[in-house]
């Protein structure tokens, strides 16, 4: 009896808040994974704990998510999956954004996805599922919001002419749209009780989200679980993007 081997996944901005709790799951379920990130100590800590490979890259950059890819791959063998899950939080009003900021935001929110989705169909010859990163800001209207929803809107926007280019080669390209996480990257927004109450009053659920609310999504639409979902954008935002209930 031949053994197949578990599925191999690389997670880009794997030791943040959301990607630690995909890749923990993921390695629960009995995944190999390879994780990449800008920071070298969360990576360390969160691949000692898991028993994974890491490789340090900014991931702003083409090449760099060439590298991330050669490297997961040398060391797990051909992937499965790719989440990207690289990303920023920009609050500011376009007129008092800088261009370095809005060039910055870009760079970390689309152009590491298309990198991304470039690096996959270039690696991943047998198909198989990429996952982005946008946000609930895309889809609807947030004041002060405007370089980040303009970054994820296209994140969207990438991951369905993608999703149509690559079907026939077996890669799925969906996306997650997050609301607001209590991770790392949005503590200072949630810093204070009233600060907190105020965003978890803007979501229909009445709180901010958990990491491990979000993480299930990116592990389902890597798996073959959903190998008949591409080109959809999956809310997982307490109701953020389309309902308001008080």
């Amino acid at each position: 009896m031949t053994n197949t081997p578990s599925p191999a996944y690389l997670l880009l901005g794997g030791a943040g808040g959301i990607g630690a709790a995909t890749a923990r799951r993921l390695v629960a379920a009995g995944a190999r994974i390879f994780l990449a990130g800008r920071s070298e100590a969360p990576l360390a800590s969160l691949g000692a704990e898991l028993g994974a490979r890491w490789h340090v890259g900014d991931l702003t950059t083409f090449d760099a998510v060439d590298a991330a890819f050669a490297a997961a791959t040398e060391a797990v063998g051909p992937l499965s999956g790719v989440a990207n899950l690289v990303g920023s939080i920009v609050l500011k009003p376009a007129h008092l954004t800088r261009e370095e900021e809005y060039h910055t935001t870009i760079a970390q929110n689309l152009t590491t996805a298309f990198a991304t989705v470039r690096a996959a169909a270039r690696t991943m010859p047998n198909g198989g599922s990429v996952v982005l990163t946008a946000t609930a800001a895309a889809r609807h209207g947030l004041a002060n919001h405007e370089a980040i929803a303009a970054a994820k809107g296209g994140v969207i926007a990438l991951a369905r002419s993608a999703a149509a280019t690559y079907a026939a080669k077996g890669l799925r390209v969906n996306v997650v749209a997050p609301g607001l996480v209590r991770t790392p990257m949005a503590a200072r927004i949630t810093a204070t009780p009233a600060a907190e109450q105020a965003s978890a009053s803007m979501h229909a659920l009445g709180r901010i989200g958990e990491p491990d609310d979000v993480a299930p999504a990116y592990v389902w639409l890597l798996g073959a679980e959903s190998s008949w979902v591409t080109g959809q954008e999956i809310g997982v935002d307490g109701g953020l993007a389309t309902l308001r209930s008080r």
